[in-house]
């Protein structure tokens, strides 16, 4: 059974940074494509990035510049470097990891202040 553990969410300044973890139970991280949305309350949940296997990544135009994701296939985790963030990043971002099925964390909450 496969789990998604997030962590490293929290509040920050405006202009400040953030670093989200997320840790994947199993075997099969290392041959899937992992990446990080987010949901603010009344919205649907949105793309911030992501990863494949082979390391190509995909961002949201909104986050071009500003965030990084990356994977450390040894140990089973995926990273989100936020920097320069500001208050309408603001949301809780979700861990999601697919290979034949979507896998999601239970989220971590950013709140940036103004």
């Amino acid at each position: 059974q496969v789990q998604l553990v997030e962590s490293g969410g929290g509040l920050v300044q405006a202009e400040g940074s953030l670093r989200l973890s997320c840790l994947a139970s199993g075997t099969i991280f290392s041959i899937s494509t992992v990446g990080w949305y987010r949901q603010t309350p009344g919205k649907q949940r949105e793309l911030v990035a992501t990863i494949t296997n082979s390391g190509r990544t995909n961002y949201a135009d909104s986050v071009k510049g500003r965030f990084t994701i990356s994977r450390d296939n040894a140990k089973n985790t995926v990273y989100l470097q936020m920097n320069s963030l500001k208050p309408e990043d603001t949301a809780i971002y979700y861990c999601s990891m697919k290979f034949l099925h979507d896998y999601w964390g239970q989220g971590t909450q950013v709140t940036v202040s103004s």
